[in-house]
């Protein structure tokens, strides 16, 4: 009989069963996928010679990490490695191997990724705006009029008027991606300046009425936009081995 994979109650579960109720569950095709890309990852790892570390940037990456969870102190750090099953050893591994992963995801997403990004920009320019959302267009031609002859504020109009959450911040709805905003609605914004009013505008049955606060222009110096469209490129890269393996799945008792 197989070794058991997991042992209930003195009653061993073998690895095919332990698979089968993952199956049943509708969890086994993740899990599969999630062992399939370990396995292209660690295939491609093995068989790069451009990736090592140098010694001194992994100890500081592990000094690093012990004084971020406060486990300077030697016994401290050797309870947290037993509570999490794992060896000095182990736990050192998993830091080269994530170095090592990044700098493999560099070397395959970097010749791509202004051009990548050049294509993906539309999607990722937003504009700051504020709002005011009303049912009655009445109501909505009024308020722009007190808005355009300066007797009111809008933080003060949308806090007292506004029917949507956005009203407890005085009409600010934050960064809003141009993909996501209505074509005419999107023509009439794109050709605003910031600081000005736009509206009434029918929107999904009410009036609104929009402020452009800012446009955000998106650019690969940003951090987050970059680390963005870097994970999405290694995905692809990833999917793309992922539909070129031969791929064979043996569920046994």
């Amino acid at each position: 009989m197989a070794n058991p994979f997991l042992t209930v109650n003195d009653e061993p579960i073998i690895l095919g069963q332990a698979l089968k109720y993952l199956q049943a569950a509708g969890k086994l095709q993740p899990m599969v996928t999630d062992i399939l890309r370990e396995y292209i990852l660690d295939r491609e790892l093995q068989s790069r010679t451009d990736l090592e570390i140098p010694p001194a940037s992994i100890e500081q990456s592990v000094v690093n990490f012990r004084l971020e969870r406060n486990l300077s102190d030697p016994q401290a750090f050797q309870q947290w490695l037993e509570s999490n099953r794992m060896t000095y050893e182990a736990f050192h591994q998993q830091i080269v191997s994530g170095f090592k992963r990044e700098k493999l995801k560099l070397s395959i997403v970097q010749p791509q990724l202004e051009e990548y990004f050049q294509q993906r920009k539309p999607a990722l320019d937003a504009v700051v705006l504020s709002r005011i959302s009303l049912n009655d267009y009445e109501l909505a031609e009024t308020l722009v009029s007190r808005l355009k002859e300066q007797e009111s504020r809008f933080e003060e109009l949308a806090r007292e008027h506004s029917i949507t959450n956005e009203r407890s911040f005085g009409g600010m709805m934050g960064a809003v991606g141009w993909s996501t905003i209505p074509d005419n609605l999107k023509v009439i914004l794109q050709q605003t300046p910031p600081g000005q009013i736009v509206g009434p505008m029918e929107v999904e049955g009410g009036w609104c009425i929009f402020r452009v606060d800012e446009f955000l222009e998106a650019s690969l110096d940003n951090p987050q936009v970059k680390q963005r469209l870097q994970n999405e490129l290694f995905d692809q890269w990833l999917n793309q081995q992922l539909q070129s393996a031969k791929i064979t799945l043996n569920i046994q008792e």
